[in-house]
């Protein structure tokens, strides 16, 4: 698509980070956004800054990939600015969101399935796809632990604190991990195929939180018996367990095929 602008809030982060530099691949002009990074500096919880920013860019989309764990302000809040900052125009808007909105109490969870979170960053979250909806032109994906192999992510960092004693990588605490890549390419495909409502981009295999740990530090050189283990039941009480995202639907829709981890 010549000349179409895409606009990514949390582009600071991992994800957000992949699918600007993957919009940019395609062709598009992709608008990076974050407090610290990119572009456009802007405070996401800062309505009138997101608001400004939507209409300085004029984007034919906006993807927010920002979040904190710890705050419903960035998570919840934030989300609500960007969608009202789409609210009235004709840009499609894409809320990414986590199987942190489940409980885990169901085998698995397909895209009509409600959220019935038990922590405040799946409370966050779920909120965060309520103010999407919003947008008549708008897509929530949900996901899962996103893994990647570069210096940058998350569960490189993970392995290596495990590795180091700093953490214990829980056996009981199973998702359904995908590639930053994958899920990249599955969300930027949902934009241009401009397909709307709710959909789940997890990857193939259900792992526990050491197995992934296990399969990551074999990539990264590392020995995967010198991982520590946990169970996420006693150091987290009430914490969801095992959350499977089935993405069938989705994957064959958008014409996917995650890779394995």
């Amino acid at each position: 698509m010549s000349g179409f602008t895409i606009l990514v809030f949390g582009a600071g982060g991992h994800l957000g980070s992949a699918l600007t530099r993957r919009a940019a691949a395609l062709g598009w002009k992709a608008v990076s956004a974050s407090r610290n990074h990119g572009e456009v500096r802007v405070d996401i919880t800062d309505r009138s800054a997101v608001a400004d920013t939507v209409a300085r860019v004029r984007p034919d989309a906006v993807v927010n990939a920002a979040y904190v764990q710890s705050s419903w302000k960035v998570t919840a809040d934030g989300a609500a600015h960007v969608a009202l900052a789409c609210l009235g125009t004709d840009t499609r808007f894409v809320q990414i969101s986590s199987d942190a909105v489940f409980s885990g109490r169901e085998p698995s969870y397909a895209e009509e399935a409600e959220p019935d979170p038990v922590t405040p960053y799946g409370a966050a979250k779920a909120a965060a796809e309520t103010a999407a909806r919003l947008v008549p032109r708008s897509t929530v994906v949900r996901t899962s632990w996103i893994v990647g192999y570069d210096t940058e992510s998350p569960y490189r960092r993970l392995v290596d604190d495990a590795l180091a004693g700093r953490k214990a990588l829980f056996t009981d605490d199973f998702r359904c991990p995908i590639h930053v890549d994958d899920l990249s390419e599955g969300v930027l495909s949902a934009v241009d195929r401009e397909v709307e409502g709710t959909l789940h981009l997890g990857g193939p295999d259900a792992l526990s939180r050491h197995e992934l740990g296990r399969r990551l530090a074999v990539r990264f050189g590392k020995d995967p018996d010198a991982l520590p283990t946990g169970l996420k039941a006693e150091a987290i009480p009430g914490s969801p367990l095992d959350v499977r995202l089935d993405s069938r639907r989705t994957t064959d829709l958008l014409g996917l095929s995650p890779r394995s981890l």
